[in-house]
């Protein structure tokens, strides 16, 4: 029998493909089978009715406790975008100093800086939109620093754009943990028939995983060398 998937015969792209997320959430549901299989527990006696009652209350912590994992992860993210944000926004202050900067880099500047404050928390789509935002600006900045490659010779200049790239760092790593409890989670809750059912009577749906920005994606793909 050959194989199902052959490197050597089977239909190749060779333009490649670019992935994208499905930013789409997907509540879990449950089909009549899983109430039959609770109630026949039920009748098969109190001890196994009992035991799977327990089951149920422990997958209810375990995902409320996995939900506050996401949580802390996504609000990491917000820190570093608040604080990059605010060293790319001193960064434009000292760079006019020197150049005058075109206005959509205020624009961008001004609607990053007009969201809504962190402290408040911030919806997925928030938090990749001010990504986004943040990339724009540091792009935007990118390309005045290259038009005056002198300016890199300011102190302070130097301090903001290292600081900008130490941000850079850690939001990268702070999205990739984000994104594998985001996984943890996206298994977890179709792992029938506890978590399964538990999630599917709270109206859990799965998450939607850290997306680079448009700007991001199309910038990977230029020419460095």
């Amino acid at each position: 029998m050959p194989n199902m998937l052959d490197e050597e015969t089977g239909p190749v792209r060779e333009e490649g493909k670019d992935v994208n997320v499905i930013a789409k959430q997907i509540e879990v549901k449950v089909g009549v089978g899983s109430t039959i299989f609770e109630v026949i527990l039920w009748i098969l006696g109190i001890i196994p009715g009992l035991v799977f009652l327990i089951k149920k209350i422990n997958a209810g912590t375990y995902l409320r406790q996995l939900e506050q994992k996401i949580q802390h992860q996504a609000s990491q993210i917000d820190n570093y975008l608040e604080q990059r944000v605010v060293i790319l926004s001193n960064l434009a202050k000292l760079i006019e100093k020197a150049v005058k900067l075109d206005s959509e880099t205020y624009t961008a500047i001004a609607q990053a800086r007009s969201g809504k404050p962190i402290t408040s928390g911030l919806s997925d789509s928030e938090r990749v939109q001010l990504d986004a935002q943040a990339d724009t600006i540091n792009n935007r900045l990118n390309v005045a620093i290259e038009n005056y490659p002198d300016l890199k010779s300011h102190q302070e200049i130097a301090d903001a754009i290292q600081q900008n790239s130490y941000l850079q760092k850690e939001i990268t790593a702070a999205r990739e943990s984000y994104n594998d409890a985001v996984l943890t989670w996206n298994r977890e809750i179709q792992v029938w028939p506890t978590k399964m059912i538990v999630a599917a009577k709270n109206h859990y749906t799965t998450r939607i995983p850290f997306i680079a920005s448009k700007e991001t994606k199309e910038k990977a793909q230029d020419v460095f060398f």
